[in-house]
């Protein structure tokens, strides 16, 4: 069994299945993982790492989008944005094996666009599985997410998301908010969506942030959160409060990015 390694994102895991298609060792001899998804090596298996390469992503992109149509593609990325915990990878398909199992399925049908009908496969479940563990978040997210105004007038959000959806939510606010400079900024990936007004947004890693510079609000900014923590408190019926329920309706790690739960105003 030949087993390629490749990196836990977009570009890396298409540029395995390219290299999967390339190396012609047949597809029921090769597997396809991410480094997190190797707890243990197998005997008998040859095992190489497939580095990303953007421009090898893009190819297999377009093949995908020609042959199985954007639908497809884009939920087969949702896939891939969404995070594994160690207990899943265990349980279930590694997810850069079930994404490039899938492809598989996808290019040897007449009707690619509907591979993800073919939900009998282990492998096509386990995308969609995935793809709507993301897309469920970021639906989540869009009426979540908070924005304040620093002292120079930026929107700045700061969030902590369990899949890589802040591409998702860059094109939505791009749309919402074509005329505004905003920041999404992932913490836990540290990674920022920047957009600039009447642009599109790029995306930078941001391994450093300035907290003080993050921290500085606009007058205006900190008079709404005043008087939003006054009408939050005000209308609290303390014989009623229901952590748990709350907690349910949202999760305690989406706390810390609001002022009325993280108890910092």
């Amino acid at each position: 069994m030949h087993i390629l390694i490749c990196e836990n994102s977009i570009d890396g895991i298409f540029s395995g299945i390219y290299h999967a298609y390339e190396r012609r060792y047949g597809h029921k001899n090769t597997q396809l993982s991410t480094s997190e998804g190797i707890d243990t090596y197998q005997l008998f298996c040859e095992y190489e790492d497939i580095p990303p390469d953007a421009t090898i992503s893009q190819k297999v992109a377009n093949t995908l989008i020609s042959r199985m149509g954007t639908e497809v593609y884009y939920e087969i990325c949702q896939a891939i944005s969404a995070y594994e915990s160690p207990r899943e990878q265990k349980k279930y398909i590694n997810k850069a094996e079930a994404v490039y199992k899938t492809v598989v399925l996808g290019l040897s049908i007449s009707h690619g666009s509907k591979v993800l009908d073919y939900l009998g496969s282990p492998y096509v479940n386990r995308v969609f599985q995935l793809s709507r563990s993301t897309f469920n978040e970021a639906h989540h997210m869009l009426g979540f997410l908070r924005f304040s105004e620093l002292e120079n007038g930026i929107l700045f959000s700061r969030i902590h998301p369990k899949n890589y959806i802040l591409p998702l939510l860059a094109d939505h606010f791009t749309d919402r908010l074509p005329q505004e400079n905003f920041i999404i900024y992932d913490e836990p990936r540290k990674v920022a969506a920047v957009h600039k007004s009447g642009s599109r947004y790029m995306l930078a890693e941001a391994p450093h942030v300035n907290e003080n510079f993050l921290t500085r609000f606009s007058d205006q900014e900190q008079e709404y959160r005043s008087l939003w923590l006054t009408f939050f408190h005000s209308i609290a019926i303390e014989a009623r409060k229901n952590p748990k329920l709350q907690s349910q309706n949202l999760p305690k790690r989406f706390w810390q990015d609001t002022i009325e739960l993280s108890g910092t105003p």
